[in-house]
């Protein structure tokens, strides 16, 4: 566990090594950006989003107080310049996704280059996803324009098989969690997390952690653990304030259903479609963000992620003036308690450790209420153990 308790500097690393070898480093904010046309033009896709209270608070010299700390703590680092993946980056690119977010990209766009893609937001249109795949189609001409490289059909078929490898490895490590006496913590698991998807080393690491976790005996001090499924916002590293306080209190996040845990690597791309880059805008315009309206896709997400986890009650996470995931967890909620039988609570925080007492006494008391070991177990829709 070493490896990725060090991995923000492992991932410097391989930028700085690959920019030294001509690779440009590209940043991107959101999963919605397909890492594989930026791997197809030989480019270093790494995720510049923030997870400092402290950047958050730099960011408010210009953005307003109330706004999401991802955002703020974002923003903060390019005030700042002191996130040495954005300062080598050669471009940044951002989506439609929040309006905090468009705006933020405005300001940093001043400064630093910038391609942001336009995400429709009505999936079930019947015109949405061909206006996505259009807007990819786009977004694949400007890097070959940008960096003289031609994109090959053979090539994102290539690239696409490397990054399926990459999803697979990464339901193996969170298919751990769903034993009845997991061998690791769901903490752990988002220490596996890399800001650049691909990179030999980690994909190395990766397999040697799943043989020896195959081996491993389980884990005693898990043993009677509030099996928790963690729904909501992404958790980056420098903000698991949270996942700590759930796990110090006798929890086990066994899945995190969010950008940082599975929902980027539910669903593998198809190598072999005519013309991979519409495979590619299919499984990206798939993801259950809260932005999709309406987002029932994540209703069904959290049913089947419920199913293979077994989890005891559901914690969603919601970054403070985090509008969408905020509005939307009415819904959650309603779709938890009456749909999966199970506890539901709702956190609403930012970066700042002030609240963690309090929100360990909700955590607390939530457990306080659950039945005996196994009686309160999500058992499915065919009602099996």
């Amino acid at each position: 566990m070493a490896y990725f308790d060090d991995m923000p500097d492992h991932c410097l690393e391989y930028a700085q090594e690959a920019r030294k070898n001509g690779r440009p480093v590209v940043g991107i904010l959101c999963e919605f950006t397909p890492r594989e046309l930026i791997l197809a033009a030989d480019g270093v896709p790494v995720c510049l989003c923030g997870g400092s209270a402290e950047m958050a608070v730099r960011a408010e010299e210009q953005l307003p107080a109330n706004l999401c700390p991802l955002i703020k703590s974002t923003f903060g680092y390019h005030l700042s310049k002191e996130n040495p993946f954005l300062e080598m980056a050669d471009l940044v690119v951002g989506e439609t996704t929040c309006d905090g977010k468009k705006k933020m990209y405005e300001l940093m766009g001043q400064s630093r280059p910038m391609y942001v893609l336009e995400l429709p937001q009505k999936p079930d249109d019947a015109d949405a996803l061909a206006h996505w795949t259009a807007e990819l189609r786009k977004f694949k001409g400007f890097l070959e324009r940008r960096y003289k490289k031609t994109i090959t059909l053979d090539r994102l078929r290539e690239v696409v098989r490397q990054t399926n490898h990459y999803r697979r490895l990464r339901r193996r490590l969170a298919d751990f969690l769903a034993l009845p006496r997991p061998p690791i913590t769901g903490r752990e698991l988002l220490n596996m997390n890399s800001s650049i998807w691909c990179a030999p080393d980690d994909i190395a690491q990766y397999q040697k952690t799943i043989q020896l976790l195959g081996a491993a005996a389980p884990r005693e001090d898990l043993a009677g653990r509030v099996r928790v499924m963690l729904t909501g916002v992404p958790i980056l590293r420098g903000a698991e304030k949270v996942v700590d306080v759930i796990e110090s209190r006798g929890g086990l996040v066994v899945c995190a259903e969010n950008c940082t845990g599975l929902k980027p690597f539910l669903e593998d791309i198809d190598a072999e479609r005519p013309d991979p880059l519409e495979a590619i805008a299919e499984t990206y315009f798939h993801l259950p963000c809260s932005v999709m309206t309406p987002n029932d896709r994540r209703l069904e997400s959290l049913r089947k992620l419920a199913d293979q986890f077994r989890p005891q009650c559901v914690i969603e996470l919601v970054w403070q003036a985090c509008l969408t995931y905020d509005v939307e967890s009415w819904r959650v909620k309603q779709f938890v308690e009456g749909q999966l039988g199970l506890p539901y609570l709702k956190i609403t925080t930012d970066y700042s450790p002030s609240d963690a007492g309090r929100i360990a006494l909700r955590v607390e008391a939530l457990f306080e209420t659950m039945r005996p070991p196994g009686a309160g177990v999500y058992r499915g829709r065919d009602g099996g153990a």
